[in-house]
């Protein structure tokens, strides 16, 4: 394969699963996110004790628990947010961990928060060590201590804030440390959706960006759409932008298949980078074990994105392994690239 169509190939990575959104793909994402907790599909364990926090702090006309959403890119983390926010009928304010460089950013944000009013911070394992022990006061005693003036002039002033809800969301649970976590009432981790929920969040996406998209073709986006519904939002712009050119307008199953198939989907929604990772950990490293800094150096990856963005999908359908010695293709995988299981290269240590 020429380096072009590599480099055309990796460059659909980004516009498919890449967690930073464009510009167009917030908007688009925004509008066919549900505001209502009844047009919410999936996460039906962390939807139902959500409502009965909801239920209970209403009834006792208290602000809800801090809460911490965690898991992959693109299951609901910033939508849970903002229904909780909506269920609650109070003001949301949404931030992110690297938007917040300093402490005195914090100041401003938690002191213009109202009584029950909810601050969302997203990738909230990315805050500083300074600004995650300033927060340490406002979600405990709901008050925040900064200092003015230097030196032997130097005052500390202690300021009272409403009682507020943090709501974090992150992608990467273990990097957060144990004082934070320890500051949340509720700890939720949402998981992966399966096609029959995707094929519902497909149908209702498909009446608000007026599609017309049958069974079929709504089974086979959600088929390939690596349980989320982000991905099957994006999945299902192409096609439509596919069918427009190339069918006019029209989509049906075969429309979606070739659709996918030209973005280098292939039928159980891996792509050319996930194809990668597969084919170095098999044939380069013999089925592993091997370390993620060497398998992103290897690929010429960030490791973040290995570990972030295409690990946790390959790891839920059993086609990579995490061992202590590394990362190891398993026989699926070995099977879905057509090539013969490595098992009998590998020696297990004792």
């Amino acid at each position: 394969m020429s380096a072009g169509k590599e480099n055309e190939e990796g460059s659909l990575r980004e516009k498919l699963v890449f967690t930073q959104e464009t510009e167009e793909d917030a908007i688009l994402n925004l509008s066919l996110r549900p505001s209502k907790v009844n047009d919410f599909v999936g996460q039906k364990a962390v939807v139902d004790n959500v409502l009965i926090a909801i239920a209970a702090a209403n009834r006792r006309k208290e602000p809800l628990e801090h809460v911490l959403f965690s898991g992959p890119p693109g299951l609901g983390k910033t939508t849970l947010a903002h229904i909780i926010a909506g269920e609650m009928g109070t003001k949301i304010t949404a931030t992110s961990g690297p938007a917040i460089e300093r402490a005195g950013d914090l100041i401003g944000i938690l002191t213009n928060l109202g009584e029950g009013d909810i601050l969302f911070i997203d990738e909230i394992h990315r805050l500083s060590k300074v600004v995650e022990e300033f927060l340490y006061p406002a979600m405990e005693n709901y008050q925040i201590d900064f200092t003015i003036d230097k030196g032997p002039y130097a005052k500390t002033i202690k300021f009272n804030l409403k009682h507020f809800t943090l709501i974090g969301a992150t992608t990467r649970s273990g990097l957060l440390s144990a004082p934070m976590r320890g500051r949340f009432g509720m700890l939720y981790t949402l998981d992966f959706y399966s096609p029959e929920e995707l094929v519902q969040i497909v149908k209702r996406s498909s009446k608000i960006l007026k599609i017309g998209l049958d069974k079929d073709s709504a089974s086979e986006i959600s088929r390939r759409a690596r349980g989320t519904p982000r991905i099957a939002n994006r999945l299902l712009r192409r096609v439509r932008d596919y069918a427009e050119v190339k069918n006019d307008g029209k989509v049906d199953a075969q429309t979606v298949g070739k659709a996918l198939a030209m973005l280098g989907i292939d039928e159980i929604g891996l792509d050319t980078l996930d194809r990668k990772v597969l084919r170095a950990v098999i044939e380069t490293y013999k089925g592993g074990p091997v370390g993620i800094e060497s398998l992103a150096a290897t690929l010429n990856e960030e490791p973040d994105t290995i570990s972030d963005v295409v690990e946790p999908f390959l790891l839920k359908i059993g086609f990579l392994k995490r061992t202590p010695r590394g990362r190891e293709a398993t026989d699926s995988a070995c099977a879905h690239m057509k090539v013969p299981p490595k098992n009998e290269s590998r020696k297990e240590l004792f």
